[in-house]
């Protein structure tokens, strides 16, 4: 969950991992540590018709989720960080 303060220049100013509750790391507006987001837009032919889901999880609860897929996922390296 992303809080940005209102306002000129939306600035961010927390992010709370969904699963554990636990503050990331935000200075300057910056986030300093491994998160990831996701946005799931829900249309026809599903439960949740018109819905999007908005979570973020920090690298040590999104490393739990993925350990309990039945296929891997896939991975490749980054040529440029940001």
């Amino acid at each position: 969950m992303q809080k940005y303060r209102d306002g000129e220049g939306r600035k961010l100013m927390q992010v709370v991992c969904n699963r554990c509750g636990r503050s990331l790391r935000v200075e300057s507006g910056c986030l300093k540590e491994g998160c990831f987001s996701a946005a799931a837009a829900f249309g026809y032919f599903s439960r949740k018709d018109g819905v999007i889901h908005r979570f973020d999880l920090c690298e040590d609860c999104y490393d739990d989720m993925v350990a309990q897929f039945a296929v891997p996922v896939e991975e490749e390296a980054e040529t440029e960080l940001v």
